[in-house]
């Protein structure tokens, strides 16, 4: 039987669906999630600037008085309700998402001080970024369907026919603006963060994918994507 691997530029995002992977695949879905969550609590203790959605939650943690994990969570969930005209349909990475990156980010920022002095903040910033590439490529290669902001994305593209880069160029760059108009820290972060996201997780994406299957052997697609974006 021919084999049937979901891949993002040659690199192979799913693997054959033994009982022996499952355990795998949900260990790296996750950690995936949670290191996302931690590396989005570095960049809000650096002060230098977040990824785009996070500038939103921020925003509207500052206007409610929520955490910002409580608000990614109901963004998320809100996100969620967006697949149903679009007719996107959730994995369970897509509703572990919702859940799981919000409490982790909750938990990172008890955890870890405010950073005073332009070297540590730096750090957190680097180490934020790289470990948010870390997870992104733990977190795809798992194989259990996009977040649901990503999905929104490919949802709008299939929906209006635009390309995934103008969708989410023109979703972003609303979330950015409104987030920054209540309160949302933008900054160098924000800015680097763009430049160095996507090469870096295509590097984790390469490193983390999973061993090519045996020869012979039957493997069947975990219904990833096409095309990876970010998980979001």
């Amino acid at each position: 039987m021919r084999q049937a691997t979901a891949t993002t530029r040659g690199i192979p995002l799913s693997t054959h669906s033994g009982p022996g992977r499952l355990p795998l695949r949900l260990v790296k879905l996750y950690t995936g999630l949670a290191l996302y969550g931690a590396s989005s609590a570095l960049l809000v203790r650096s002060g230098l600037g977040l990824e785009p959605w996070n500038v939103l939650h921020q925003g509207l943690a500052e206007l409610t008085g929520l955490t910002i994990g409580v608000v990614s969570i109901i963004v998320g969930a809100a996100v969620l309700l967006l697949w149903i005209p679009l007719r996107q349909r959730p994995g369970l990475g897509t509703v572990s998402n919702v859940f799981v990156v919000g409490v982790a980010m909750d938990g990172t920022l008890a955890l870890v001080p405010e950073a005073h002095g332009l070297t540590v903040r730096v750090t957190l910033l680097v180490a934020g970024i790289v470990l948010n590439g870390v997870a992104t490529g733990l977190y795809i290669t798992a194989g259990f369907g996009p977040g649901p902001r990503d999905g929104l994305m490919t949802g709008l593209h299939r929906r209006t026919g635009r390309s995934i880069r103008l969708m989410r160029t023109s979703v972003e760059v609303t979330v950015v603006a409104t987030g920054f108009a209540l309160g949302g820290t933008v900054g160098v972060g924000t800015v680097l963060y763009a430049l160095a996201i996507g090469p870096l997780a295509q590097l984790f994406l390469r490193v983390f994918a999973p061993a090519p299957a045996p020869p012979g052997s039957t493997v069947v697609a975990a219904g990833q994507p096409e095309r990876a974006i970010l998980p979001g």
